[in-house]
């Protein structure tokens, strides 16, 4: 049973990287197919959060697309992956998430919140989300800071939760989440 769980989420996190890379591809396709239709109708979003894209005239997928260069990509990409391997009950994935994504400070401090709190010091909640939005909020003194909205319960009974994430700007790190 965990291996199919672990081999879920480590397909959605491969879908995940094909998606990106399909959407590089397409950030060069796409502005000049745009340039070309003349004012048709866009619509621009996505469920998930991820960075938009255009929908042209024709039937382009939505697609999220990112950078390692910033941090309000990483916190996405961390955030998107860590509720997936949350949500397929894969506490090794999610461990290894945790270790690459956030400093080594952020993660004692977190396993103490959790101790007090008996609750996922990262999602701020004891259950899973069931959408995420990830914003930028500025920056400054050698930090990047961003908004992450987790949205639990289902349709029509939808409560937030905002959380304010802080990432280092030398090491592209989370180092604290409020």
């Amino acid at each position: 049973m965990q291996q199919s769980r672990t081999t879920g989420t480590r397909t959605r996190t491969v879908r995940r990287i094909a998606l990106t890379t399909a959407a590089l591809a397409l950030a060069v396709a796409v502005p000049a197919a745009a340039a070309q239709a003349q004012s048709q109708p866009r619509t621009v979003g996505h469920p998930h959060g991820h960075a938009a894209a255009h929908k042209a005239h024709t039937s382009e997928p939505v697609i999220g697309s990112g950078s390692p260069q910033s941090t309000t990509g990483r916190v996405a990409d961390f955030y998107g992956s860590y509720i997936d391997a949350v949500s397929d009950h894969d506490s090794r994935l999610g461990a290894d998430l945790r270790s690459h994504f956030l400093t080594k400070g952020l993660q004692k401090k977190l396993a103490a919140w959790e101790k007090k709190n008996h609750a996922d010091g990262v999602l701020r909640a004891q259950n899973v989300p069931t959408a995420w939005r990830v914003t930028y909020a500025g920056s400054g003194a050698g930090h990047a800071f961003t908004n992450v909205r987790l949205t639990f319960g289902g349709k029509g009974h939808e409560t937030y939760r905002t959380l304010k994430v802080q990432s280092d700007l030398a090491t592209k790190k989370i180092s604290d989440i409020k």
